[in-house]
């Protein structure tokens, strides 16, 4: 397995060790002991699946005050896969990193806890698998505009298909303070 900093510490690329031949291949999606020796939590305690199609925009979504840490993976097709520090009080604030996952890089995206989270779907659709740390909970849901001016995500989409909430989130700026998460001691 190859770890792969980004310019925001904490939030890592996963390269797994895939061993394929003529058959197909296999590799482990999680380890607790491998990927808690690579810095990520030992614990998840919810796992989910999301079904796209072509065109669709997601986020930039996160859930205060129980903040959850995810692990994202492709099954099929690809994405464009963002990550924002949403954490105030961090040197990187508003920062964001994207990444392209897909189902044949294998790549996999740890998104800490105090980030906000969003993908765009890059062909026909994607079926991505998210491990969390937190259990989802409605009434902590929360959403970051998505094409956030002074985020400023560079999108391979100009425009995409938005949920109506997705389309009516707030800009960061527009967000208090005491609605975001802080940095973890």
């Amino acid at each position: 397995m190859k770890t792969i900093e980004t310019g925001i510490p904490g939030l890592l690329i996963i390269e797994p060790n895939v061993h394929g031949d003529s058959r197909g291949f296999f590799m482990e999606t999680w380890n607790a002991d491998r990927y808690e020796g690579a810095g990520l939590p030992a614990k998840f305690v919810q796992s989910n699946l999301s079904r796209s199609g072509a065109g669709v925009i997601r986020g930039l979504h996160y859930q205060y005050p129980e903040p959850q840490a995810k692990l994202i993976s492709v099954l099929e097709g690809r994405v464009f896969d963002v990550a924002v520090d949403i954490r105030p009080d961090s040197p990187t604030f508003r920062q964001w990193v994207g990444v392209e996952l897909s189902a044949e890089n294998h790549r996999q995206f740890f998104v800490p806890e105090g980030f906000a989270h969003g993908f765009c779907v890059l062909g026909e659709s994607a079926l991505l698998s998210y491990l969390c740390t937190a259990v989802y909970r409605a009434e902590y849901d929360a959403v970051v505009a998505w094409d956030d001016p002074d985020i400023a995500v560079r999108w391979p989409l100009k425009n995409g298909r938005l949920s109506q909430k997705d389309a009516a989130a707030p800009r960061l700026r527009d967000i208090s303070d005491d609605a975001l998460p802080g940095m973890q001691p």
